[in-house]
């Protein structure tokens, strides 16, 4: 792919920064996964007056659990070894084989590969759920080496209302 030109791929973005995207050829990167929210997300049909049809199609799954695909991204990360298979093999030690450490070994393959395409001078947005960025932030850390990161945002949520509402009368 020239300067300039653009393309818009579909499909498992692992799958997709290993076959077509070069090393060190993206700045900045937007990351915006799957939030480990534990459920299915379905897309809606409308009937032609515009009213909502009956009809629905999973969109995608957002819910993890830790078996043989878990353990095959987990064992992927070990192998290459570093920073990240480190940190990988502390969190299974205090978390266990999880819902939440499937999710992480998933996330860890994908941030390798980032980090393979990332420009010297590029920066990499993240879009997390705030119940794993504090892990996300790790494996960032395990990636792109811990004097990396610049900024945090957080922004107002409908959860984040909820949490503080129970803090606050506690």
């Amino acid at each position: 792919m020239g300067a300039g030109e653009n393309k818009l791929y579909y499909g498992d973005n692992l799958d997709v920064l290993r076959r077509h995207i070069r090393d060190e050829s993206v700045d900045p990167i937007y990351l915006d996964p799957l939030f480990q929210s534990g459920q299915d997300y379905n897309a809606s049909f409308r009937a032609p007056d515009g009213s909502r049809a009956p009809a629905q199609v999973r969109a995608f799954k957002d819910t993890w659990t830790w078996g043989h695909e878990a353990a095959s991204n987990y064992d992927d990360v070990i192998e290459i070894g570093g920073d990240l298979a480190s940190a990988m093999a502390a969190m299974r030690s205090f978390l266990g084989e999880c819902d939440l450490l499937a999710y992480l070994a998933m996330m860890a393959r994908r941030l390798r590969e980032l980090h393979r395409v990332l420009k010297p001078s590029g920066s990499l947005y993240l879009h997390c759920d705030p119940r794993a960025s504090h892990y996300l932030k790790t494996l960032l850390d395990a990636t792109f080496g811990p004097y990396c990161f610049r900024n945090e945002h957080m922004a107002a949520s409908a959860l984040a209302d909820e949490v503080w509402a129970v803090s606050e009368d506690a």
